[in-house]
């Protein structure tokens, strides 16, 4: 049995609990906070730290592609693809006015995407068209084929290049955010799991165990794949990104965040290393998984990309290897709204949670305290 110090401190009702403690739970916990500072906020992380995609993903501050743009207005129309441009848009330069971008190594280095065919080409003036009015100026993507030799990118025919992409440190900013939750007086349970949510009239009571409970008037859940748990009737289907880091390499030329094959192929340079990630496409039902793992065919496969696209030529040694899960859906839009009279969710973020979550946060503030 628990003590009463611990029932009326750690295990006492909050206003709001949020679950899962990751981009999305982070920045909804900042945006209750300073709307509402007199609301008590408790977030529950089953981990020790933050897991998923948050932590494993390959430090992106991306908001679409070029061809990922245009297979997304064939698939949703404009109207949503342009809504979720500008909530990616919007996002990151939220992140860069929060924080330094020293403090979360954030390079505006620029997003590229190899193509390989000229059809996406024929499509560029009329997307740029469209985003005039997300990103304010005329030529959100241009075709930078000067840069295909400086990167080394010899075996590639087009380079199209967005100047309002870049990389950052997941790590670094998780922490940051994690310390801003704190200086707002938001509380935390790590390494508890959520075991059964029950809600009846007044309240919803949080099950942690068969003896404890903590109740709550608000829950929000912000586990993206791993919420299918609880919201059975959403449409969230676990994505496994595999992930792979070279060892330095002397005189890398690559500098940027770079995308292949409608996003489905993703690197970078981490200094003088390389970032690579993806390909899923090439084995979807093995990666629609929860697990985290590598698997032999898709680092072999990776490795082989490294080789033949990136790095051709060279002897490259791999330093580490791990996976991320996403959470993907017919639609690439977010599943954020209410799912019953106390509970709301916000996930399926789809890969794009770095640039998603700062303004999600918002909306689902705006929803629980109507």
């Amino acid at each position: 049995m628990n003590s009463i110090w611990e029932l009326e401190t750690f295990y006492r009702k909050r206003n709001v609990i949020i679950v899962g403690a990751g981009f999305t739970g982070l920045w909804t916990a900042i945006s209750i906070k300073e709307k509402f500072p007199e609301k008590t906020v408790l977030i529950i992380e089953k981990n020790s730290i933050p897991l998923g995609a948050s932590t494993r993903n390959a430090g992106f501050a991306c908001f679409g592609s070029l061809t990922e743009i245009i297979a997304d207005s064939k698939k949703m129309g404009w109207e949503k693809t342009l809504e979720l441009v500008k909530m990616r848009f919007d996002g990151l330069q939220k992140i860069q006015n929060y924080f330094k971008n020293s403090e979360i190594d954030f390079e505006l280095c620029g997003g590229f995407e190899i193509l390989n065919n000229d059809e996406p080409l024929h499509k560029i003036d009329e997307v740029n068209e469209k985003l005039k009015l997300i990103t304010g100026i005329d030529k959100t993507y241009f075709l930078s084929q000067n840069k295909i030799k400086e990167f080394g990118l010899e075996k590639s025919k087009f380079l199209i290049e967005n100047p309002f992409e870049g990389s950052l440190h997941s790590g670094k900013l998780l922490q940051k955010l994690l310390q801003k939750c704190q200086e707002l007086k938001v509380e935390f349970l790590f390494g508890t799991e959520v075991q059964q949510v029950v809600e009846n009239a007044h309240d919803v009571k949080v099950q942690l165990s068969e003896e404890l409970s903590i109740k709550t008037d608000k829950l929000i859940h912000c586990t993206n794949a791993f919420a299918s748990k609880f919201l059975t009737e959403e449409e969230i289907i676990p994505a496994r990104g595999q992930i792979i880091l070279t060892e330095p390499i002397e005189n890398l030329k690559l500098k940027g965040t770079f995308h292949y094959d409608e996003g489905f192929y993703y690197f970078r340079n981490l200094g003088n290393r390389i970032l690579l990630g993806g390909g899923r496409n090439q084995d979807f039902k093995t990666e629609e998984t929860t697990a985290f793992e590598t698997t032999d065919f898709l680092q072999n496969h990776l490795e082989n990309f490294l080789r033949e696209i990136i790095l051709p030529n060279q002897n490259i040694e791999i330093s580490l290897r791990w996976s991320g899960i996403m959470a993907m859906g017919i639609e690439k839009n977010p599943i954020v709204k209410q799912v019953s009279e106390r509970q709301f969710c916000a996930v399926r973020l789809s890969g794009m949670g770095v640039a998603l979550a700062p303004k999600i946060g918002e909306v689902i503030t705006e929803m629980v305290f109507v």
